[in-house]
């Protein structure tokens, strides 16, 4: 508790700031600020001031008292203008608060802003997206002869940008920028090269936001120095944009060049491409880097590193990384919790609930959408069902509509087709495209038309040219038998210009990416892997093996239909890691599409007959294959 230093003359602010300073709790300051009050030196313009300091930055501060001891000043410096503005700008929904401030200050015209005033304001006019009153904060910076302050121009410049106002960026940009080609060459000092940078890194930034990674792809290639903060905002551009071979090439790159090292930022914006390619091996190295360099593993990049493990196929080590987190953050949990419903690992998604739940952790709806995705891999309908309503009932969480496509696919692949039509015309908000394919999918399943023929008047309204719903749609009619409906829907994705997505797998060997697409042969190894495709289509005979030409949904003769499966882009992965890989050595693979019936079964044999565990992640779930079986328990 604060006791006053009765001693200390109201004459000497300079003994008194120090009082002050030793505050360590608002309660200990609104004491410090009641005895000044008292003793008349909280109208001194230094106390105040500083008391205003700590009301406003402090760890422990409170924007409404700090506004108060604002008003009640009799006399306001530039330094207590700055620092209410700075406060509230800084203040989540009080951003306009700060400009009303600002507003306040020029209007009153007794201190006049300076180089610390206007980065605030800019700051407030970006984060709301107000534009045209940052075009006139731009016109007081050149009315106060601040245009050529590299601190006011980095944040007017900033403005514009997250505005989205990049016409208006470029212009300032060319002004100011120097030693990027095609742009004006002065001489330059090491601390205009850092300006130059920063700059840079803003326009690059502006342009990743706005989606033209072209664009920020030819201004990044074209800086003559480099930031680490440069290369991450690409980084993570190309992997937040679904450019994740991108995103690790540009890893590669930056590694290789040697300019600067990779931070913590950067190992958090490359592992969610790392994740989605199934580069165990270099999301390792990731891992070992940040150990070696002695980079924080908190919640964040530990979370980042189980979801990368999990997702890359390796839960066990996913699960070692987890147990080494402080386990305090719902995030960390999510992320575990998360990579053991994507690998069918029913029990221990529950088994982890409850942990959280005793560390007195909530499951947020992150959780929930885990947790519903777990008991549709399982078959879980009525665990599914129990957890959708504690959701809504015990947490009083509102189910978004991903919890409704977890449900849809839950009941559906069991079979509960009128139910799950009922809950999707019964749902809050309007059903996406999303949640009528998996109606589709599951009606092919289970061969019902006239559910599937309502779901396919809905798709065909909802997304006229979305491929997935035209494949949907023509698999069922397939499925079905019905070749003249089929041809139809053919037709009609060919006379809108429509493509199917080809199949792709991608396996790392060596710590490098191979990418394989349906009948590829573009793959510098083609030639051995077809031969080893050979093998293996013989050695699965002998086992019995029958292609299920069913799966191919396409009006041709058996042999043709044969020769379609044969090449699937699984199946040329797989070849090409047993011909690039030691004997017994685990095979993972990534697929952008669902995995076929009988490439499931194709992978059962080729586990057992090689001795190969093999893992695949296609676009709903893992499928470890080992010793002839399949985690998934043919139920996927």
């Amino acid at each position: 508790m604060f006791q006053p230093n009765t001693t200390t003359s109201s004459y000497y602010p300079h003994l008194v700031i120090p009082q002050i300073r030793t505050c360590k709790s608002m309660k200990e300051l609104k004491q410090v600020h009641g005895f000044f009050i008292k003793t008349a030196q909280a109208h001194d313009t230094a106390v105040a001031t500083e008391i205003l300091r700590l009301c406003a930055t402090s760890d422990f501060r409170d924007i409404g008292y700090a506004l108060s001891v604002f008003d009640q000043m009799p006399q306001r410096n530039c330094f207590a203008w700055n620092t209410v503005i700075r406060a509230l700008a800084e203040t989540h929904d009080r951003y306009l608060d700060a400009l009303l401030v600002f507003c306040q200050m020029v209007s009153e015209a007794v201190v006049e802003p300076n180089r610390f005033t206007f980065p605030s304001v800019l700051k407030a006019c970006s984060i709301a997206a107000r534009l045209e009153e940052g075009k006139q904060v731009h016109g007081l910076v050149l009315k106060f002869g601040l245009v050529d302050d590299e601190f006011v121009v980095t944040n007017l410049l900033r403005m514009y940008v997250m505005c989205g106002s990049m016409e208006d960026a470029c212009v300032l940009f060319n002004r100011n920028v120097e030693g990027v080609n095609g742009v004006r060459r002065l001489v330059r000092d090491k601390r205009r090269e850092e300006f130059n940078v920063v700059l840079c890194n803003v326009m690059v930034d502006g342009y990743v936001r706005l989606g033209k990674l072209k664009a920020a792809r030819e201004l990044f290639d074209r800086m003559v120095q480099r930031s680490v903060v440069s290369w991450n905002v690409m980084i993570s551009g190309y992997a937040q944009n679904g450019f994740f071979m991108e995103a690790v090439e540009m890893f590669h790159r930056m590694m290789q060049t040697g300019d600067v090292l990779p931070n913590r930022v950067t190992l958090v914006s490359v592992l969610p491409a790392i994740s989605r390619l199934g580069a165990l091996e270099l999301g390792k190295w990731m891992h070992l880097y940040a150990e070696k360099n002695e980079i924080q593993i908190d919640d964040v990049l530990g979370s980042a590193l189980v979801d990368m493990y999990a997702k890359c196929g390796n839960i066990e080590k996913a699960i070692q990384v987890f147990e080494r987190l402080p386990q305090n953050n719902v995030i960390t949990w999510n992320a575990i919790i998360g990579g053991l419903a994507m690998h069918g690992k029913a029990k221990d998604v529950f088994n982890y609930l409850s942990r959280m739940e005793e560390c007195g952790i909530s499951p947020s709806d992150v959780t929930y959408i885990a947790i519903l995705s777990a008991c549709s891999h399982a078959g879980l309908v009525d665990e599914g069902r129990s957890f959708f309503n504690d959701m809504v009932n015990r947490f009083g969480l509102e189910p978004r509509i991903e919890h409704y496509g977890c449900m849809v696919d839950l009941l559906g692949r069991a079979g509960y087709l009128e139910e799950t039509e009922e809950l999707i015309l019964n749902m809050p908000m309007k059903p996406d495209d999303v949640i009528w394919k998996a109606l589709l999918g599951a009606c092919k399943m289970h061969k019902n038309i006239e559910i599937g023929m309502r779901a396919t008047e809905v798709l065909m309204q909802l997304a006229p040219h979305d491929s997935g719903a035209y494949v949907a749609i023509s698999n069922m009619y397939a499925s079905s038998g019905d070749w003249d409906a089929v041809a139809d829907v053919r037709l009609m994705m060919k006379d809108m210009d429509i493509r199917k997505d080809p199949g792709c797998s991608w396996i790392e060997v060596d710590g490098v990416i191979h990418e394989f697409l349906v009948e590829d042969d573009s793959h510098p190894r083609a030639k051995d892997t077809h031969s080893m495709l050979k093998e293996i289509s013989n050695k699965l005979s002998l086992e019995g093996h029958v292609p299920d030409t069913t799966q191919v949904l396409l009006k041709m003769d058996e042999k043709h239909k044969e020769s379609v499966l044969h090449y699937h882009s699984e199946k040329i992965a797989v070849a090409f890691g047993l011909i690039s890989t030691p004997p017994k050595t685990p095979l993972r693979i990534v697929k952008n599409l669902r995995i076929c019936e009988d490439c499931h079964s194709s992978m059962k044999l080729i586990s057992k007959i090689y001795e190969r565990k093999i893992v695949i992640r296609d676009r709903k779930r893992f499928h470890h294959f080992e010793h002839g079986s399949c985690s998934c328990m043919d139920y996927w």
